[in-house]
């Protein structure tokens, strides 16, 4: 890493000879009326969420006639947005109808930074992980140096990976507590940030649009729109990271954020442990006990990421590491009970370490939770593991920064 004056002349630098990322469209008539952009926004929406549909299709999901579905495409075409494909030549009962698909080059920047790492990835509009960067760091990154990195990260890239690709925003999953009014991260207390204005810094360095929010919302929004919790109204998801466990809770289809934004999180719970021998941290919280921290130390690792964490567990015959995971399932098991008896979801979503832990016996974990619950409030609940693993936190961050061009497509695109 840099050091701070070094870092700080650096973004200077690169701001000077950074060039504007987004431009306004041109208006054109009707283009900011309230019911265009709605139907707009909706049709772009679709093929964002289910992938490319042909124009038929997009008629009978919107319920508009076929003339204006045409007339949305070829704007969305226009301004970029997507592209439009040849008819599918298995589809051979009616007359053919081209396929509208989200254009490959419009994506976001994900940043992710962590104790142990900063993870950087672009994630297309399709929703694909075009390229990922983990950046492992042996002491704990401030809020310029991960500005810094994401500039740097970012201008590597586009003469590489990302050459012709046209950037729309960065979305930052940061482990703590962060303003849902301004993005400011009140407290990010593993990292060491607190008050930190991580989305000014980040756009000051990039000259692109940053949005911030906190990880394990992010991971919510991504399991319940795309993996393990699609379709279902009431969730509540636990994410397990290297700075410890945050939540995220959907209610009757909404990501579930509190007065500030600060809702989720579970890891600042005191959990309830039955056995005295159990406890590890004297009136710690949540993530003092059930620690990814622990499970590396159990098995004398100093970094892993979670495919390689998950791995090393399931081939230890350590007697140390058994218990270790035993001891994290039975206080876990009390957390979710407590979730389900507060939030009576339908699912429960366990994500990073805690969905490692879970898959070493997940019908155990269930019937542990379910002997800790109100009869009621668990007979409709169904325990999963996060759907898209280690791609969660990335594809959430980039929807929070594709939302501003998901609302309202014709005001910004890429430049």
């Amino acid at each position: 890493m840099r050091s701070s004056a070094t870092n700080s002349a650096w973004l200077r630098r690169y701001r000077a000879r950074s060039e504007p990322r987004l431009r306004l469209v041109a208006e054109r008539p009707g283009t900011f009326d309230g019911v265009h952009r709605r139907n707009l926004s909706k049709l772009l929406r679709i093929v964002h969420r289910e992938g490319p549909l042909s124009r038929a299709r997009l008629t009978e999901q919107t319920g508009l006639n076929r003339s204006t579905v045409a007339a949305l495409a070829a704007e969305l075409v226009e301004l970029g947005l997507v592209e439009e494909r040849a008819p599918d030549p298995t589809n051979r009962v009616g007359r053919p109808s081209p396929v509208i698909a989200v254009h490959p080059t419009v994506v976001a920047i994900a940043v992710n930074p962590e104790i142990d790492a900063v993870t950087i990835a672009a994630v297309g509009l399709d929703r694909r992980v075009v390229v990922r960067d983990r950046v492992e760091v042996d002491r704990l990154v401030t809020p310029e140096e991960t500005a810094g990195l994401v500039a740097e990260t970012i201008m590597r890239w586009r003469r590489g990976p990302l050459r012709g690709a046209r950037v729309v925003s960065i979305g930052l999953a940061v482990p703590g507590l962060v303003r849902a009014s301004d993005g400011l991260v009140r407290l990010a207390p593993h990292l060491g940030w607190r008050e930190a204005p991580v989305r000014v810094l980040v756009e000051e360095a990039t000259g692109i649009l940053t949005i911030v929010g906190n990880d394990a919302s992010h991971g919510a929004t991504a399991e319940h729109l795309f993996g393990a919790g699609m379709g279902v109204e009431d969730l509540v998801y636990l994410n397990g990271g290297a700075s410890g466990i945050g939540g995220g809770v959907i209610v009757h289809g909404l990501l579930l954020g509190g007065a500030g934004g600060y809702a989720g999180e579970f890891g600042q719970n005191r959990p309830g442990i039955a056995a005295a021998a159990d406890r590890r941290a004297a009136g710690g919280v949540l993530e003092d006990e059930v620690s990814r921290s622990r499970l590396l130390d159990a098995l004398h690792l100093k970094h892993a990421d979670e495919p390689t964490l998950a791995r090393a567990i399931e081939e230890s015959d350590a007697s140390a590491v058994h218990d270790e995971v035993a001891r994290q399932r039975r206080i876990l098991a009390t957390a979710l009970a407590n979730a389900v008896n507060v939030l009576n979801p339908s699912v429960v979503i366990l994500g990073g370490f805690l969905a490692t832990i879970a898959e070493r016996d997940r019908d155990g974990l269930a019937a542990a939770v379910e002997a800790q619950s109100m009869p009621a409030a668990f007979e409709l609940v169904e325990l999963r593991t996060a759907a898209l693993g280690e791609d969660r936190l990335m594809i959430g961050a980039a929807e929070a920064a594709f939302a501003d061009l998901l609302d309202d497509p014709g005001r910004a695109v890429a430049g």
